[in-house]
Formats: C-alpha cells, sequence, structure tokens
C-alpha cells in the first residue's frame, strides 16, 4: 500500500452517463472523458483508496458509505437502457468510511457512516472513466445539506491527513451547472472560471475566505442556480496545503467552461 502523499482534486463528473453513450452526446463530452483517462498519469503513485465526495448526495449530517460492495444508483433521467446497466464492482472500504468520519467527529463535526448507501452517478460514472478496472477501494461522502462552502471548507480541512495515509480525496461536481439555462448563461461560465483560478491561487485560509463569497464572484451564480455541484471545491481545497491549487485542466462542455484543479 502506497504512502506516498495525495492530492485532493476537484473532478467534473459530466452529464449523466453521457461518456458510456454514443452520437452527438458523448461528443459534446469527449473532451472531458478525454481528461478523466488521465487522470492516474497526473498522480504521484495509484492511491491506496479513493474518498469522493459527490454533488448528488446531500445529508444533514456529512456521511460516508461504509458497505463493501455498494450498489449503484442510478440517479439519471431519460437515458437509453443500456446506461442503466452500467457497472462498477470496486470494493467499499469500512476501516476508511470509519476513518473520516472520526477525523470530522474530533475536528467538532458530526458524521455517520452509513452502510447501506449507494453510489449514485457522481461517483460510479467518472471512476468508471479514471480507474474502469474497479480495482481501488472507494468511500464516498456526502455533502451537508446547509451547502455552506466555509463549512464544507472546514470538512476538507479535518479529512486532511488521509492524503498522507494515500488517499486520494476526490470532489466530484461540475464547475458550471445550470442545465436550465444552458447556452445563455454559458459567457458567465468564463468569466466564473477566471475568478476561480484567481481565488484558488492563495493559500487555504485565502481560498476559504474567496470561496465563501462565490456566489457574489463575475458569473457566480449564473454558472450555479444551485450549488451543490460547487461544493466539492470546497471539500477539495479544504483538504489541500497552503500551496496555490494548480489548474489541471480547462476545457468546454458545448458553450461553457469547465475546470479541474489539485491541491497538494
Amino acid at each position: 500500500m502506497t504512502t506516498v502523499r495525495m492530492p485532493a482534486v476537484y473532478l467534473p463528473h459530466g452529464g449523466g452517463p453521457s461518456f458510456f453513450m454514443t452520437g452527438e452526446r458523448k461528443q459534446r463530452y469527449q473532451a472531458t472523458e478525454d481528461f478523466l483517462r488521465s487522470i492516474p498519469s497526473l498522480l504521484p503513485a495509484q492511491p491506496a483508496a479513493i474518498l469522493i465526495v459527490t454533488a448528488h448526495w446531500e445529508e444533514s449530517v456529512p456521511s460516508f458509505t461504509g458497505g463493501l460492495h455498494p450498489e449503484l444508483i442510478y440517479d439519471y433521467y431519460g437515458f437509453p437502457p443500456e446506461t442503466y446497466a452500467l457497472q462498477y464492482p470496486a470494493p467499499g472500504n469500512s476501516e476508511l468510511a470509519e476513518r473520516a468520519a472520526s477525523l470530522l467527529r474530533s475536528a467538532g463535526h458530526a458524521s455517520r457512516v452509513d452502510p447501506q448507501y449507494g453510489w449514485d452517478h457522481g461517483v460510479f460514472i467518472p471512476l468508471k472513466v479514471i480507474y474502469p478496472e474497479a480495482h481501488v477501494p472507494v468511500v464516498a461522502m456526502s455533502l451537508q445539506a446547509s451547502l455552506d462552502p466555509a463549512l464544507h471548507c472546514a470538512l476538507g480541512a479535518a479529512l486532511a491527513p488521509l492524503r498522507d495515509e494515500g488517499v486520494l480525496i476526490v470532489g466530484s461536481g461540475m464547475s458550471y451547472h445550470n442545465l436550465r439555462d444552458f447556452q445563455a448563461a454559458a459567457p458567465a461560465s468564463f468569466a466564473f472560471h477566471d475568478w476561480l483560478d484567481t481565488a484558488l491561487s492563495t493559500d487555504r485560509d485565502g481560498r476559504t475566505r474567496h470561496l465563501a463569497q462565490w456566489s457574489s464572484a463575475p458569473g457566480g451564480r449564473a454558472s450555479h442556480p444551485r450549488e451543490e455541484h460547487l461544493l466539492p471545491l470546497m471539500v477539495a481545497s479544504g483538504a489541500g496545503s497552503n500551496q496555490p491549487a494548480r489548474r489541471l485542466w480547462r476545457g468546454a462542455v458545448g458553450p461553457s467552461c469547465l475546470g479541474a484543479w489539485a491541491f497538494d
């Protein structure tokens, strides 16, 4: 098992199961898929396990999947039948779930391990691209239902010791997520990503201060009418060190900008 310090990363998980479709929908997300496939080459080593914070799970108390073989949750709608037969048989890791929950409690945050909850598409879709062999153990983490950005930065800071245990912390979301106004709001996404690059280019406290004000940033609320897909970024940033973030990728889905960052 590796003991190399792993980064925390914030990645786009795509639109539903689009990576596993054909035609125009897959083409729209092809650049995102290509980026996700490159993730193993961007890491210092293969992670011992993955803790992935998903935008699609909200709980009043931050929660972790504790099952050894979590079922998949096909929480997307209107897609071809074959996309509801996708599998991702990676093992769970109950010890990591308990360790993560304990770290939160030690930092003064309530937490729980849910041995029954499964993996939604914010978990299994990007990981199926990144590690198709499904050989790295996975634990999923929920958001806290208040969606408070400073709180999620603090949750990430509490989880930071896991990085020295070979755990890759992944924030799984989308840095642009305005599905109701996909075309018209797209120009705002570029302004928001410029702001994110600046906001993330400082130490951890500075990032926390900036991210707490994300909704007043240029293009912020236009890019995220509801912020659940941005909150995994706060956890990843909080888990990082005082080094500035590294932009891993800047691409596009149709007319809209997308980004990914690493926190060393």
